[in-house]
């Protein structure tokens, strides 16, 4: 996995990663719904970041589709202080498994600290369990490496060394890796996609 210090760097990788961008669609290829990417002070990112960024945070909010994981790489990985997700099958398990236990979620501010590679971000979410209502709020760091194909190879959700309490811990502990896969719908092809999107909407 490349750490190069940035996408402007000279490492090898960023010529494959600027050829992604260039042949990149626009946000609304993708449906991405975060699309104002709050940067820190002297953060500049490129506009395949922004889009990257813009659709890992959809995810944090409980908006999987097909489109979005189209950006990861399928040996792709997802942790956090509770699992690790590797692999297609369960990276997205755990991204539709969220508005399966959480509605609704929502972030309550964000903000890019790096664009380099990692791209770094604080992110604060809140969650609202289903059924009874508990919600709470999470502070994490989220750290979004890159692929020299330009995709997704790994998303890291650090809880700030914190684990939320109560019937809220007992809901991510559910998403486990190795038990997500076998009680959550991944779509397998659009239209699938499109009624779980058209459920979740209509529950919101």
């Amino acid at each position: 996995m490349p750490t190069g210090t940035g996408w402007n760097s000279t490492t090898a990788g960023v010529p494959a990663q600027a050829n992604a961008e260039t042949a990149l669609p626009p946000f609304d290829s993708y449906e991405i719904r975060n699309r104002n990417v709050n940067e820190s002070s002297g953060v500049k990112l490129s506009p395949h970041q922004k889009l990257v960024v813009g659709s890992v945070l959809d995810l944090f909010e409980g908006n999987p589709t097909l489109k979005h994981l189209s950006l990861w790489s399928s040996s792709g990985t997802f942790t956090d202080p509770i699992t690790v997700a590797s692999g297609y099958k369960r990276f997205a398990a755990q991204w539709y498994g969220l508005p399966a236990l959480f509605n609704p979620i929502q972030i309550q501010n964000h903000s890019v600290t790096s664009a380099g590679n990692p791209i770094e971000m604080n992110v604060s979410n809140k969650y609202v369990l289903k059924g009874v209502k508990t919600e709470q709020i999470i502070d994490s760091v989220v750290r979004i490496h890159i692929g020299q194909d330009g995709k997704i190879d790994k998303v890291e959700d650090r809880w700030n060394d914190k684990l939320p309490e109560g019937t809220v811990s007992e809901a991510f502990r559910k998403l486990n890796a190795v038990t997500v896969p076998n009680f959550v719908t991944v779509p397998k092809d659009e239209e699938e996609d499109m009624r779980l999107k058209a459920a979740r909407e209509k529950s919101s």
